[in-house]
């Protein structure tokens, strides 16, 4: 039974065959069909809230540990942090943390105009308005542009040190971005790399009855990169992983020398969780 709450409007968010969670919504503040995806901001009990076609994908209140679970491996993996590309990622967080580790170019590529600059508009982390115009119009690190991330991977001459892929889960039903989450992309992707360089993905849900696209990732990972590490966030309910073309013996010591030194500095991640949350769960490892 659903509770009505004082709007009456609640998100119903899939999870798994069977299982919706409720998002009891205390104010709607964006409601809007772009041209890719139903986009909602919402206040919840979790502050304001980003919903893409009814899958929460930030909130006011855990966004921090979601996205330094997604950037702080990455920037502690790779050998250099000095030019980033980012596919996805509407709100822009890990952009600036990119930048506050040292990155002088970081590329953000978003099929979606829309979102993008509703996010900043909107959302009280990641871009301001003015941090976004700015970007829009390549004034300073950060350069964003709208466009299709598969067909930039495609085609681009550059190259980078990280290369961030953060999109809405892999579908079971057709979806333009599942192409995105393909080993074909994966390989890509990591043609791009710098030496050293690594490529992160979210790549989904640890729990064994919403893992299926952490399953195929962890797959195809180990298929294109010779060295693979994972983080599973011990505070979020999201998994990523992280390739580089060459052999790291222990890639998560490596993280965990590094980060002392690491220009960003992470308020949910340290030495302990790096090396606690690196094991993936024995169904993946086993699949």
């Amino acid at each position: 039974m659903t509770r009505e709450t004082a709007t009456g409007e609640v998100i119903r968010e899939p999870l798994a065959v069977g299982m919706t969670r409720h998002w009891e919504v205390d104010e709607v503040v964006v409601d809007a069909k772009t041209e890719f995806q139903h986009l909602v901001i919402a206040r919840t009990a979790q502050g304001l809230s980003l919903f893409c076609d009814d899958d929460r994908q930030s909130t006011e209140f855990s966004q921090l540990t979601y996205h330094e679970a997604l950037m702080v491996p990455a920037l502690l993996l790779a050998d250099r942090v000095e030019r980033v590309l980012v596919i996805g990622s509407s709100e822009g967080v890990v952009c600036r943390m990119a930048v506050e580790a040292g990155a002088s170019v970081v590329d953000h590529i978003d099929i979606d105009e829309q979102a993008v600059k509703l996010c900043a508009e909107h959302l009280p982390y990641g871009y301001t308005p003015e941090e976004l115009a700015a970007a829009e119009r390549g004034e300073g690190p950060v350069r964003v542009r709208y466009i299709d991330g598969y067909e930039y991977i495609r085609t681009t001459s550059e190259r980078y040190d990280i290369v961030l892929v953060d999109l809405p889960d892999e579908r079971e039903e057709e979806a333009q971005h599942n192409r995105l989450y393909g080993a074909e992309f994966l390989a890509l992707c990591k043609a791009l790399l710098t030496p050293g360089g690594v490529v992160v993905s979210q790549a989904g849900c640890q729990t064994m009855w919403r893992n299926t696209t952490l399953v195929r990732m962890w797959q195809r990972f180990n298929e294109v990169f010779d060295t693979v590490a994972y983080y599973g966030s011990d505070e979020h309910e999201w998994a990523y992983l992280f390739g580089r073309a060459d052999e790291v013996a222990d890639p998560t010591a490596l993280m965990v020398e590094r980060l002392p030194a690491c220009g960003y500095r992470p308020e949910s991640i340290d030495d302990l969780a790096l090396v606690g949350n690196s094991i993936p769960p024995y169904r993946v490892r086993n699949s």
